[in-house]
C-alpha cells in the first residue's frame, strides 16, 4: 500500500452541466460547522428550519415536507414505493431519461404501469394525458416538470385538476427546477414532490427534499400491504422529522447544515427573483448562442432556464470540444444521451452556477474552440 497521498486539490471547474451546479461559498463555511449529535435539541430546531425553509421554496403547507437521506433519485424511489403496492396501475408521462425511469423505479415495485410516452424533448398537454388516463385507469400519474436529459419544461398548469376528476394522485419530479423555476406545490395542487439539492439550491448531492399531500399520505396510510422500503418509509422519517423524534438512521448534520444555508439564501434572494435570475441568465445564453450558430434543441415556448440542450453543429465532434472546455477552459458541460447521444451540448445554469459571467466564460471558450 502506497504510504502517502497527495493533498487533495481538485482542479477548480466551472460546473455548467446538468449537476453538480457550483456549491455557494456560504455553504461550504457552514459545511465546516461541528457537528451535533442526532438527538440534541439544537439539532431538531435546525431540522426545523430546514423543513420550514424547504416549505417555502417548494410553496406548499405540507407537514411531510423534508430530506431523504440520498440523491434526487433517492427522492423518486421514496414518492413511489411509498405510494404504489404491486399491483397499483399507475400512468408514466415520459419524454427523456427520467421519465423512462420513473417506470423502471415503479416496476421494481410491482406497479403496473402504463407509459404516455413522447419523442425526447417534446411536453405534455391536458387532452393526451387525461385520454391516457381514462383507459389506463390509473390511480397515481408521475410527471417530471424539469426533464434534464432534454431541456423541456413541462407546463404544470391544470394537471392536478384532470388527475384529481379521476380520482388519481400527481407526482411531479422537480429534481432540475426546485429553486430555479415556478414550483407551486399548493397552487398546482401536486400531491407528491421530490428534488435533488446539488442543482439549482446550490448545495452539494446528498439530501433530497419530498414534499406530500393529507391525500397522498391517506394513501400510504391506506396499503393493505407493508412497504417493501424500510430504508424509505416516508411516515417513519416524519416521526423523526417531527412527531416525538423516533430514531430512524443518522442523518448526515453536515448536509442538513449546508441545505439549510442553501435556502437561506433562496429565502434573501426571494423566489420569484430567482426564478427571473434563472431566466434572464439563459435568455442571454440563448441570444449569445445564436450568433455562434449553435441552436437549443428545445422551442423557446417549453424551454428549460436552468439547463439548455444545444445541437450540436454538423460536422463537429461534440465529445472534442467537451474535452477542449475541461482540460484548456476548466469547464464542464454535459453531454447527450440515448437518442440525443453524440447531438447535443447539455449546458447547465443553476443555482450559483446561474451567472451572466459563467455564460460570458463559456460563450468566449466556445468562439475560441469552434473558429
Amino acid at each position: 500500500m502506497p504510504s502517502a497521498y497527495a493533498d487533495l486539490n481538485p482542479s477548480p471547474r466551472l460546473l455548467l452541466g446538468p449537476g453538480p451546479s457550483a456549491v455557494h461559498p456560504r455553504v461550504l463555511r457552514a459545511m465546516s460547522t461541528p457537528l451535533l449529535g442526532y438527538t440534541d435539541p439544537e439539532f431538531w430546531k435546525l431540522m426545523d428550519e430546514t423543513q420550514e425553509l424547504l416549505r417555502h421554496a417548494f410553496q406548499t403547507a405540507n407537514a411531510l415536507t423534508l430530506p431523504v437521506s440520498g440523491t434526487g433519485m433517492a427522492g423518486m424511489e421514496a414518492v413511489l414505493s411509498n405510494l404504489l403496492e404491486p399491483g397499483d396501475p399507475l400512468l408514466v408521462c415520459a419524454a427523456g431519461f427520467f421519465g423512462n425511469r420513473l417506470e423502471e423505479v415503479a416496476l421494481r415495485h410491482g406497479a403496473l404501469v402504463t407509459k404516455l410516452e413522447k419523442p425526447w424533448g417534446d411536453v405534455f398537454n391536458l387532452p393526451e394525458i387525461e385520454a391516457a388516463l381514462q383507459k389506463s385507469g390509473a390511480k397515481v400519474v408521475a410527471i417530471v416538470q424539469a426533464e434534464t436529459s432534454t431541456g423541456a419544461l413541462q407546463p404544470m398548469e391544470g394537471l392536478a385538476e384532470v388527475v384529481h376528476r379521476h380520482g388519481a394522485l400527481l407526482v411531479m419530479d422537480c429534481v432540475t427546477s426546485l429553486g430555479g423555476v415556478a414550483v407551486k406545490l399548493d397552487e398546482w395542487g401536486v400531491d407528491a414532490a421530490y428534488s435533488g439539492t446539488q442543482k439549482c439550491l446550490g448545495c452539494p448531492p446528498g439530501l433530497a427534499p419530498v414534499s406530500l399531500s393529507q391525500g397522498a399520505r391517506d394513501k400510504i396510510r391506506a396499503r393493505t400491504q407493508p412497504l417493501s422500503a424500510w430504508y424509505f418509509d416516508l411516515e417513519m422519517l416524519a416521526k423523526y422529522w417531527g412527531g416525538d423524534r423516533a430514531y430512524h438512521h443518522t442523518v448526515s448534520g453536515t448536509l442538513v447544515y449546508a441545505l439549510r444555508e442553501g435556502l437561506r439564501l433562496v429565502a434573501e434572494e426571494g423566489l420569484e427573483a430567482r426564478w427571473a435570475r434563472h431566466r434572464r441568465n439563459a435568455e442571454y445564453l440563448w441570444q449569445e448562442m445564436a450568433e455562434l450558430d449553435l441552436v437549443p434543441l428545445v422551442p423557446p415556448a417549453h424551454r428549460l432556464p436552468t439547463l439548455t440542450t444545444v445541437r450540436v453543429p454538423e460536422g463537429v465532434d461534440e465529445a472534442r470540444v467537451r474535452t477542449r472546455l475541461r482540460d484548456e477552459y476548466n469547464i464542464e458541460v454535459g453531454a447527450g444521451f440515448g437518442p440525443l447521444k453524440g447531438k447535443v451540448w447539455r449546458v447547465g445554469l443553476m443555482g450559483y452556477s446561474s451567472r451572466r459571467e459563467n455564460v460570458t466564460l463559456l460563450l468566449g471558450a466556445l468562439r475560441e474552440i469552434l473558429k
